[in-house]
């Protein structure tokens, strides 16, 4: 009895594994501190704990994280609000100037041109913004915040990572949830399917090219069938969900890329 005391004692007064989260900025300059620890353990080197060191906390983060209502419309209204018309004759446009660029990407992943037209025109107006928000500072406040600490942790490791690697520098800026380039990738995920499509030894997010690759790739490795529908109900659906959670999001894309490959 003695001895399991004893370890109960010790296990108490032993720190903490991970850093505790918070839900406000007041404890966000001593989680940095615990989460370093944890960041070091992942593999996160030098550049990328100056990054941590230096992030601060993004309150226009938080407060956009709280206030996602676009994802709460009808499907019309969303594809209203978003732009889906224009997305489409542009989209169109863009695969006209330049089909063998999107031939040659749907030859090496199996992903058709409007599927990834319809995800670049959704997400940044084909890169004409890309966000403002400094992508270190806003991905370390969503892991260190409470409401979803655990999906962001690893994209902050992600982040500190692609610092690591020189994809991103503490100044790089993206979406208000951390995501980077033109197709906004969170930067675990960009971490993982990132493609140096331009073979100059660099995954540029902030580059066309390197960004729609890594956006096809990230589609084939999560399960994209070459050849097989992406409308609900279709094989290729499922994968489409994997880019985004958001209902409304997921059936806009299918519906404009139809039309842009149509």
């Amino acid at each position: 009895m003695l001895r399991l005391v004893f370890a109960i004692a010790l296990l108490l007064a032993s720190p903490a594994l991970s850093a505790s989260c918070g839900n406000t900025g007041a404890g966000f300059e001593s989680w940095k501190s615990s989460f370093a620890k944890q960041a070091r353990k992942a593999g996160v080197k030098k550049k990328g704990l100056q990054a941590l060191a230096q992030s601060q906390y993004a309150t226009r983060t938080i407060a956009a994280d709280r206030n996602q209502k676009s994802f709460k419309y009808s499907l019309d209204k969303f594809m209203r609000v978003r732009g889906a018309d224009t997305i489409v004759a542009q989209g169109r446009k863009r695969k006209a100037r330049n089909p063998q660029f999107y031939a040659a990407l749907e030859r090496q992943y199996g992903v058709p041109s409007g599927v990834l037209i319809a995800i670049h025109g959704m997400e940044t107006g084909f890169g004409n913004f890309m966000g403002d928000s400094q992508i270190v500072s806003a991905i370390t406040t969503l892991a260190y915040d409470c409401r979803r600490s655990k999906f962001f942790v690893p994209h902050a490791i992600g982040a500190l990572k692609l610092v690591d690697q020189g994809s991103i520098t503490t100044g790089t800026k993206g979406a208000k949830h951390g995501e980077l380039g033109h197709t906004q990738f969170l930067p675990g995920n960009a971490l993982t399917y990132g493609v140096d499509a331009t073979g100059d030894g660099r995954v540029d997010f902030y580059n066309m090219t390197d960004s729609l690759a890594s956006t096809a790739n990230f589609l084939r490795k999560k399960g994209w069938k070459p050849g097989r529908g992406y409308q609900p109900g279709q094989p290729n659906f499922a994968v489409i969900q994997q880019w985004n959670a958001a209902s409304v999001y997921q059936q806009s894309i299918a519906i404009m890329a139809a039309r842009i490959d149509g």
